[in-house]
């Protein structure tokens, strides 16, 4: 009887969850794509944007290159690449094929954007740090006048607007924007900001 108990407790421990859990493999599920990759895949490039680039075989170089004023990095080897308003995988494709071109065997190349410094956005008037500033990821209006350093004492909730580089036309248009309404809890009201927007804001009326 003692030996068939032993055997039955033996059996589960074999079987049981015990087992399951040991033995059972779980599949990982993939990292997502941070929001920073994602973007940088379709990122168009500027001058001021600063760039990681790496050759990964068949000789290992790392080099962080920032776009120039002319629009183009300088890479070992191979010198002057253009680069300004190309993708990331377009200047990947260049700079691997002009390593090919007689100075790297079969060259596995990797392009990275490690800093956006060529989108930038402007903030005028009555502020206490009027200037231009490096857009950063959900930029609005209320929070641009906050980073420029909020209202001087003559400056206006009232009056204030944005002035938005027109597509296919020289000029702006002009976009009124009620910041006591945003202050008040009207989120929608608070516009989100693009490359080159300028905000301005203006004078009280006493």
């Amino acid at each position: 009887m003692r030996d068939k108990i032993i055997g039955f407790v033996f059996f589960l421990v074999l079987t049981g969850p015990w087992a399951f859990a040991q033995n059972a493999v779980v599949d990982s599920p993939a990292p997502a794509e941070s929001p920073a990759s994602a973007v940088s895949s379709e990122y168009i490039l500027g001058v001021d944007d600063v760039l990681g680039v790496s050759v990964l075989q068949p000789d290992k170089l790392d080099v962080i290159v920032t776009v120039s004023p002319d629009g183009s990095i300088t890479f070992p080897y191979v010198g002057t690449v253009p680069v300004k308003g190309l993708t990331m995988a377009q200047v990947q494709e260049s700079i691997r094929a002009k390593l090919a071109d007689g100075y790297m065997k079969y060259p596995v190349v990797s392009v990275s954007l490690k800093e956006s410094r060529s989108k930038k956005f402007f903030v005028y008037g009555e502020v206490n740090k009027p200037g231009t500033y490096i857009m950063e990821d959900n930029m609005s209006v209320l929070r641009a006048i906050s980073i420029a350093g909020g209202f001087t004492k003559f400056g206006s909730s009232s009056n204030v607007k944005v002035l938005r580089p027109k597509k296919n036309a020289g000029g702006y248009d002009a976009i009124k924007v009620n910041i006591k309404a945003i202050m008040a809890g009207d989120a929608k009201v608070d516009i989100p900001l693009g490359p080159d927007d300028i905000v301005v804001v203006s004078e009280g009326v006493f």
